[in-house]
């Protein structure tokens, strides 16, 4: 009868951390660039009663979460029409650099491409972080230059005041080996880990193949709303039927207490 309390209780923590993960999926539903994380569990160890008959005579002792996993299927493009807004149609991230943070340990990933131009000239994130170009340095675009684009293949057009068009650098993309292995930082930025790739530096690339830059828009967040309700309610009746093993455990001891009034 303990036994099966505690498997309640096991039961009803990991749908509690189910929910919260559905929780934060919801909540991130229109937020550029993110990726839904799902939850999978594994049965914990079972008790050996007897190892007298042919078969092993076990009771298992609850559940416990085996992974919590980042999905990173793309998420539908949203069409803004501001050329510094960008999508990455296929694999890779771009490469951001915190400009406080000396050399490498301030890069990270992110498919939140909502770039600005600031008053200096630089291509940064919403959060003033540098964007990346393929050789590992910031982009700038210069004084000089009256307007500019960035084409499919990630390179920034500039254009002077005579007319004349020129590349003045090329948008920075890292493909690590495993992308679910990537630790979320907030802000919509990745970091990078050994679990993620075992390179210890990020390796920027120019444009990858079957990979475009998408000028003018953005990626959305790749949570399906009507997936994750279905998984709520799943959630739900769990934590409720593991409520319940708990409820008729308790009234099977005190059954047992009774016996002797």
């Amino acid at each position: 009868m303990l036994r099966s309390m505690y498997s309640g209780v096991s039961g009803m923590k990991g749908f509690q951390t189910k929910l919260d993960v559905i929780g934060n999926n919801i909540s991130n539903v229109n937020t550029i660039g993110y990726k839904k994380s799902t939850i999978n569990f594994q049965d914990l160890l079972s008790q050996n009663l007897s190892s007298s008959g042919v078969n092993p005579m076990q009771v298992g002792l609850g559940s416990t979460t085996s992974a919590i996993n980042v999905n990173h299927n793309p998420g539908s493009f949203m069409t803004t029409g501001v050329g510094t807004d960008l999508a990455i149609n296929g694999d890779g991230f771009f490469v951001v650099q915190n400009p406080s943070a000396p050399g490498t340990t301030g890069q990270y990933l992110t498919r939140a491409g909502n770039f600005v131009v600031e008053a200096d000239g630089d291509l940064v994130t919403a959060q003033g972080y540098n964007v990346l170009n393929s050789a590992g340095g910031k982009i700038s675009i210069p004084a000089n230059i009256v307007s500019f684009s960035i084409n499919r293949l990630g390179q920034v057009m500039g254009k002077d005041a005579s007319g004349v068009e020129s590349a003045l650098a090329t948008i920075g993309i890292a493909q690590p080996e495993n992308p679910a292995g990537l630790s979320k930082f907030g802000g919509s930025l990745y970091e990078l880990n050994t679990k993620a790739d075992s390179r210890t530096v990020l390796q920027l690339l120019a444009l990858p193949k079957n990979t475009e830059v998408a000028s003018g828009m953005l990626e959305m967040s790749n949570v399906d709303l009507t997936e994750e309700f279905t998984e709520m309610i799943i959630a739900q009746r769990g934590f409720q039927a593991n409520s319940r093993t708990i409820t008729t455990s308790d009234e099977i001891l005190q059954e047992v207490v009774n016996l002797k009034r």
